[in-house]
């Protein structure tokens, strides 16, 4: 078999490497870059794009049931799950194959479609799926191979029954009782979405709270909105052991309160990730991974073999898309434009796509507290929003982490309505190292959601 050569490749087409690939090619470099299965990654394929448009029909639902509310009748409200599946699958066909078609059409650049494994320092071979085999070297090798759903790690639960976050977005009919095992942010916008589309749901959760790295009382915020609408939370359980019959799941779990079996149609298991390292054989390159298989990567992303970089979520936390594309903008930056970017003190800002969302950016309460800074914390609740208050949205409060000396924001938390919206506002000060005085007596629009950052940093003030 003939080794092929080019000046860089790439191993799998996310949200890191299929920039990375073009703006490759565009430099004038011989590129190549494998997918496994589909261009654009989880984002695109099971993750924000599907997750996302779901979620807009389940909120729709949520609002046409609340339409009286409003003064509007809507009469008897269902859904067509069916019709729903449909609305995702034609908006994730249109993301993929506009980015199927950039790679595609994008002179000096070749998209080959296979498996990867490396059989040396900087050559790997390609299993197509006709079968054949195809062997690439390269002095610069990127790894964007991201990751996937965990396994449930439950005594007699079968994997085949168990739902994950992708295939759950493929069933034609809401399950009629959803458990859900997990409580982060994956579990609770599934949790929230198939309530609002008729199921009962059922959430189990390990921890003390939900959403285990957030202040405990965004967590218990969080935790009153869904139950609010009717979902049924267990803290501290854990699912010991489960029972499958031909229409039905029991899970066996233990709880504060004692021992309860919960009997559910569906069971979705959202406690966790793993990496896409292990097929790669990582050993015959030199790429060091840590003990869950995540690759090890330092501040401007090398592996420990050199000339070759990780990128995404197989490098482990933060697992956003966001972070990723920054990723290939450090990579871009350092290799294509002789700077020096790295990944130090990166801001990480993220939303929880519950309704009212969570927009989170920076240090929390509790993380700046275990840190010893001195600090002021700014916090109102949305009832105190006019905007919200005129939507009938009041849901959620407003929290702001600012240094007590310097007067700059460290970090933010609002869930609310628009909260990932209100947020990126938040950040953008921290960005311009503004201190939070700007945004006390800055001039907004009347009434937007913006103008409740005058209230909110005022409060500092009292």
């Amino acid at each position: 078999m003939a080794t092929e050569q080019y000046d860089c490749l790439i191993l799998g087409s996310g949200q890191a490497g299929s920039p990375l690939a073009t703006a490759l090619a565009q430099a004038g470099r011989k590129t190549a870059i494998v997918e496994r299965v589909h261009v654009g990654g989880t984002c695109i394929n099971e993750g924000c794009t599907p997750t996302k448009t779901m979620v807009a029909s389940a909120r729709v639902a949520y609002l046409a049931r609340r339409g009286a509310d409003y003064g509007v009748d809507v009469g008897e409200v269902t859904v067509d799950m069916r019709r729903v599946r449909q609305r995702k699958r034609e908006i994730v066909d249109s993301f993929r194959g506009s980015s199927e078609r950039r790679l595609e059409d994008k002179p000096n650049l070749d998209l080959i479609y296979g498996e990867a494994r490396f059989t040396g320092p900087k050559t790997v071979q390609i299993m197509l799926p006709s079968g054949e085999k195809r062997e690439l070297t390269a002095e610069t090798i990127f790894i964007n191979t991201g990751e996937r759903p965990a396994d449930p790690n439950v005594p007699g639960l079968d994997p085949a029954r168990a739902l994950n976050s992708s295939s759950i977005m493929e069933l034609d009919a809401a399950p009629s009782h959803l458990l859900v095992i997990g409580g982060g942010y994956v579990g609770l916008e599934f949790a929230q979405m198939f309530r609002r589309f008729g199921s009962q749901v059922t959430i189990i959760q390990r921890g003390r709270q939900l959403l285990g790295r957030e202040d405990s009382d965004v967590a218990e915020a969080v935790a009153q909105i869904l139950a609010k609408d009717g979902i049924e939370i267990l803290l501290n359980s854990a699912p010991t052991s489960a029972t499958s019959e031909a229409e039905s799941v029991t899970l066996h779990v233990k709880t504060p309160d004692g021992e309860r079996d919960l009997i559910g149609s569906h069971v979705l298991a959202a406690a966790g990730r793993v990496p896409n390292t292990e097929a790669l054989n990582l050993a015959a390159a030199g790429v060091a991974t840590n003990e869950r298989g995540y690759i090890q990567v330092n501040e401007r992303l090398e592996t420990s073999a050199p000339g070759i970089y990780a990128l995404g979520d197989v490098k482990g936390p933060p697992a956003f898309t966001h972070i990723s594309y920054d990723d290939f903008r450090i990579i871009r930056t350092n290799l294509l434009e002789s700077g020096s970017a790295t990944t130090t003190d990166r801001l990480v800002p993220y939303t929880v796509f519950i309704d009212p969302q969570l927009g989170r950016v920076g240090l929390s309460e509790e993380e700046a507290r275990r840190q010893g800074r001195n600090i002021k914390v700014a916090k109102m609740p949305m009832s105190w929003v006019a905007r919200a208050d005129e939507v009938d949205e009041t849901r959620g409060f407003m929290k702001a982490i600012v240094d007590a000396e310097t007067r700059q924001i460290l970090g933010c938390a609002i869930l609310g309505i628009e909260g990932g919206e209100l947020m990126a506002m938040v950040e953008i000060a921290m960005l311009g190292h503004l201190p939070y005085m700007v945004l006390r007596d800055a001039i907004f629009a009347h009434p937007t959601l913006a103008e409740s950052l005058n209230n909110l940093f005022t409060s500092l003030d009292e």
